[in-house]
């Protein structure tokens, strides 16, 4: 074998990217298969590579002659058996912020279904407030709620916010095109300016926009007016074409774009029109 040629680079910051890369890569996996049926055959598949490794180490020739052999197809056993996993891990991949900035087919895909939802509960007086998680990231306030992961869907949004069931009173958070929780307790503006009268939804969901660039959907359960709040600005009384258009245009905005419009939107939020000043702010209720 030629002494000069080394599988580990010279440069050692390189072999410890390399193994951390490994590590990650392995930790996901581990992760993805704990709790599921696949850990078992995860588990069934190293025994088959720590045997093939000891048989050759202490010259099993059979049992190596075996493993060596079954080497070839081992990546489509792999595949087969955690084809579920992979999917799954894939798609969680495609759905991270990074790519959803270059891929917004989801988050335009969404929005005919929150459209379609806010107009629905606005004609039953049904209280809603639907945030849409954008660059920053919603964490904190997902764990504050109860965590649902499916396809968001007009039904099942308008189910979420019924009166009288678990989860109607807080925010429900989307990302992409799946609503990742419901019940969320989000942040209250404290901005002096806004009108006394103005409910706990809405500075709840102007709270939200306050402090990230998500966009918020309210929808106010008195008067049935659909809202929305973006970037501590509240936008009040939209039908379902303006709803639409706006929500378009924030979605669509770049990174330059939106910095931009913010720095000529004006820090003060519009006032709430008079039918909507009739709502009562919910006393001693901390959720959205």
């Amino acid at each position: 074998m030629n002494a000069n040629v080394s599988p580990v680079h010279s440069i050692w910051l390189l072999d410890v990217l390399d193994i951390l890369l490994v590590a990650v890569l392995f930790y996901r996996l581990l992760v993805g298969v704990k709790g599921t049926r696949s850990a078992q055959m995860f588990v069934g598949l190293l025994v088959l590579v720590v045997v093939s490794a000891v048989a050759r180490f202490l010259g099993l020739i059979a049992v190596d002659y075996i493993a060596t052999n079954l080497r070839t197809v081992w990546l489509i056993t792999f595949v087969i058996l955690f084809q579920p996993e992979l999917r799954h891990a894939l798609a969680q991949f495609g759905r991270t912020r990074w790519f959803r900035s270059f891929l917004r087919v989801d988050e335009y895909g969404v929005l005919g279904e929150v459209v379609r939802a806010a107009e629905s509960l606005s004609s039953k007086r049904h209280g809603g407030l639907i945030v849409l998680e954008r660059n920053e990231g919603l964490r904190n306030f997902v764990e504050t709620g109860t965590r649902i992961d499916a396809r968001a869907r007009c039904e099942l949004i308008e189910t979420l916010f019924a009166p009288n069931t678990p989860l109607h009173d807080g925010a429900v958070i989307i990302r992409g095109d799946q609503i990742v929780a419901a019940g969320c307790i989000l942040p209250l503006s404290q901005n002096a300016r806004l009108a006394p009268a103005l409910g706990t939804r809405h500075r709840a969901a102007i709270g939200i926009s306050e402090e990230t660039d998500a966009v918020a959907v309210c929808i106010s359960e008195h008067s049935g007016a659909i809202s929305v709040a973006w970037r501590g600005v509240l936008l009040e009384r939209l039908d379902e074409g303006k709803l639409r258009s706006e929500l378009s245009r924030i979605l669509r905005l770049s990174l330059e774009e939106e910095a931009e419009a913010v720095g000529t939107a004006g820090a003060a939020p519009a006032p709430p029109s008079p039918r909507d000043a009739a709502e009562r702010p919910d006393s001693g209720r901390a959720r959205a």
